[in-house]
């Protein structure tokens, strides 16, 4: 596993990890995704999948909000992701955030892990 910092982002709000593990890029959001700072991890997801990583694993346990601005970022690179022949996994997830997935569906279309350890291994959580 490497385990070296890809890239981060940081605005007052949101600060975004990424870093690689094996085949699979982990997306780190830490803060509130909203309107004001979806670009943050909007920008990081789409060079993961610019260098090759089809498989996005977004670690969510940080999140502490996320609006549908958000959620659109996400399945805005859940659709990059399966075209490239990959997919975007989520972990982690805090209740209100998963709340909202919960609300608009967006939990059926995603695949959701427990852990970061399961995700990576490629097991439903």
């Amino acid at each position: 596993m490497d385990r070296g910092t890809v890239g981060s982002a940081q605005s007052g709000r949101l600060l975004v990890e990424v870093r690689e593990e094996g085949l699979s890029a982990v997306v780190t959001p830490a803060g509130e995704l909203d309107h004001h700072t979806a670009d943050l991890l909007r920008e990081p997801l789409e060079d993961c999948l610019a260098k090759g990583f089809g498989r996005l694993v977004v670690d969510c346990s940080r999140l502490e909000f996320c609006d549908s601005t958000g959620l659109n970022v996400l399945l805005g690179a859940r659709l990059k992701a399966e075209a490239a022949g990959g997919g975007v996994h989520l972990v982690g997830m805090q209740p209100v955030v998963a709340r909202v997935f919960e609300i608009t569906g967006a939990d059926a279309v995603f695949t959701v892990h427990d852990t970061l350890e399961a995700a990576l291994a490629g097991e439903s959580g």
